[in-house]
């Protein structure tokens, strides 16, 4: 198997199964069905963050694995963050009180046996979202640019890179202890790296144009090793030794 096509099956392990996918649609629609039977004032339930973008990893690589809903009040009176993660707390234990439910700001989670939700107030005014900023104070946000963004850079990328990012995240969990949030792995690579992968054709040209953006935002000796046994990967291969080639790139982006 050339190192390209272990890469590619890789990334494509690292999707949600059809099952998984048709759990977590009908939670989706479950919660916002809830949401709209429990409150008067919620206007809108958005989905958005790694699910939205098919970036998501299945829960079986990561238990921390998570689908971001963001829950838009009308809040006419001008609440702070803290009101709102409140009552979405008791909205959770009223419907979930089996489940694990805990604040993570700016976020209220609660733990499914199939997959985490993180449900994230907001309010909307003159266009623009609002999620907490701590407990007392807002911050605009915009869900909805960043996605554009990295369509925009998968498509015009030979969509290798949602693939990339998927291995990029696998490589941060197994390897790299989670330094790398998952939000800034994503914006790393599709902002920084928009227009810098011209040169860039396999799988190992992506993911080493990847770990040079992203080394100097977390463990750089650790990016660097990474680096090395990609470099020592290709060497093999172009020496007719694709078993070792193999044996080498798996060290980086072992299989699941």
């Amino acid at each position: 198997m050339s190192v390209n096509t272990y890469l590619q099956s890789l990334a494509s392990s690292l999707v949600l199964s059809a099952s998984e996918k048709e759990s977590v649609t009908t939670s989706v629609n479950t919660i916002k069905s809830r949401l709209d039977g429990y409150f008067f004032d919620v206007v809108e339930k958005k989905v958005f963050g790694s699910y939205l973008r098919e970036t998501i990893l299945p829960r079986k690589v990561d238990e921390k694995s998570d689908v971001d809903i963001m829950v838009v009040f009308s809040n006419p009176n001008g609440y702070k963050p803290q009101s709102f993660l409140d009552r979405l707390k008791n909205f959770a234990e009223y419907y979930y009180s089996s489940s694990e439910i805990h604040q993570s700001s700016p976020s209220l989670v609660l733990n499914l046996n199939h997959i985490r939700f993180e449900l994230t107030p907001a309010y909307k005014s003159y266009g623009i979202y609002y999620i907490p900023d701590g407990p007392s104070n807002w911050r605009s946000t915009d869900p909805d640019g960043f996605s554009a963004t990295l369509i925009e850079c998968n498509k015009n990328n030979g969509y290798k890179i949602k693939p990339v990012v998927r291995l990029l995240k696998h490589w941060n969990i197994q390897k790299n202890g989670r330094d790398l949030t998952s939000f800034i792995l994503e914006k790393t690579i599709a902002e920084e790296l928009k227009y810098s992968y011209y040169s860039c054709t396999s799988y190992a040209d992506y993911l080493n144009a990847g770990l040079e953006k992203i080394k100097y935002k977390t463990d750089y000796n650790k990016v660097n090793n990474a680096l090395e046994h990609i470099r020592q990967t290709l060497s093999y291969e172009e020496q007719g030794m694709p078993y070792s080639a193999e044996i080498e790139i798996k060290k980086v982006f072992p299989e699941i």
